[in-house]
């Protein structure tokens, strides 16, 4: 109840950020990363809501963007915004469909011919799905596009950060923007196999399993980047309930009866993307990894999330499931 009070209250944590803090508030004072039109921040759903204000946030403070979109012509529109706020903003468009993992692959590769660095590396696409569908993987198409595309696009992108921040001395950062309930998946829950392939598919539970994962993913990676000396970070944020398009494709998960009440929790979409923004650029974040936040503060994720047997679990059947499916021998 505690803890209610103080979020609809926006009060503010350590880190002197609070759930109505914005992204704009919490970048505002990032001066540490100038000369900033030298990073490169590639944004995941940056086509739509919290992922958009990231883009536009960044963009404002001179970051250059690159937008992965499906639909280019949407990506279009958002960078024509984007542009009438912060004219010099640099924005690149490329084409990635991140519930195929051959689109996966064509988007790096087009992506590391520019020969552009990578500071940042923001996996912020979301999807839920009412019903059972299939990515042309094969893959039910939540766990394939919110973690399975994420693990890809962050390996084949991995060794460009390390290299980026080797060459220029400033500290690499991914983000895996995951959810609260991810806290919701029981450990017997929570079997590689069916969620590929479930048996009896329930959207909200698909949903919180992909969140889950995306958290057991940081934890991994940040250990495996520490145990290798990388200038990389990588950490989740829960950005909170956004009054975003997924939330009208929640019904049952917020369920009419209890919306109103729920609605009281929502924050808007700037609200939304600062833990997001604050975890990219503040000074204060320089050096953690393996951490999860939310409200612009370090914050406490699951015992589930927090066993790192099963975050190694999961990162060797992903790995293998991923190089087998590319024809390529597992490391």
């Amino acid at each position: 109840m505690k803890e209610t009070l103080r979020y609809l209250a926006g009060v503010a944590g350590p880190s002197g950020y609070g759930s109505k803090t914005t992204a704009e508030q919490v970048t505002e004072h990032c001066s540490f990363l100038v000369p900033s039109h030298d990073l490169t921040a590639i944004i995941t759903g940056a086509t739509s809501g919290i992922g958009t204000e990231t883009a536009r946030v960044l963009a404002k403070r001179g970051v250059r963007i690159i937008i992965p979109a499906r639909d280019l012509k949407k990506a279009a529109e958002v960078k024509e915004s984007i542009r009438k706020e912060s004219p010099e903003a640099e924005i690149i468009l490329l084409e990635l469909d991140l519930s195929s993992f051959a689109s996966i692959k064509r988007f790096c590769s087009q992506f590391l011919s520019l020969g552009l660095p990578l500071n940042i590396l923001i996996n912020n696409a979301g999807k839920f799905s009412q019903k059972l569908e299939f990515s042309e993987d094969k893959i039910e198409m939540t766990f394939a596009t919110n973690y399975l595309g994420h693990f890809l696009l962050t390996e084949m992108l991995l060794e460009k950060m390390v290299e980026t921040a080797a060459q220029i001395g400033i500290q690499g950062r991914i983000i895996n923007v995951s959810s609260v309930v991810h806290s919701w998946v029981k450990r017997d829950a929570f079997c590689f196999s069916q969620m590929l392939n479930p048996k009896n598919y329930n959207g909200t539970r698909a949903y919180a399993q992909s969140k889950l994962a995306n958290v057991l993913h940081v934890k991994e990676l940040a250990r495996q980047l520490k145990a290798r000396n990388a200038k990389v970070t990588i950490n989740a944020v829960h950005p909170g309930i956004v009054k975003t398009g997924i939330i009208r494709d929640h019904k049952g998960f917020i369920t009419d009866s209890v919306f109103f009440i729920a609605s009281k929790l929502l924050k808007s979409t700037s609200q939304g993307a600062s833990t997001t923004c604050y975890v990219a650029l503040s000074p204060e974040i320089e050096g953690l990894s393996g951490k999860y936040f939310a409200d612009c503060n370090e914050s406490c994720c699951s015992g589930l999330a927090n066993d790192e047997s099963e975050a190694q679990k999961l990162w060797r059947q992903t790995q293998a499931l991923i190089y087998r499916r590319l024809r390529q021998p597992a490391v």
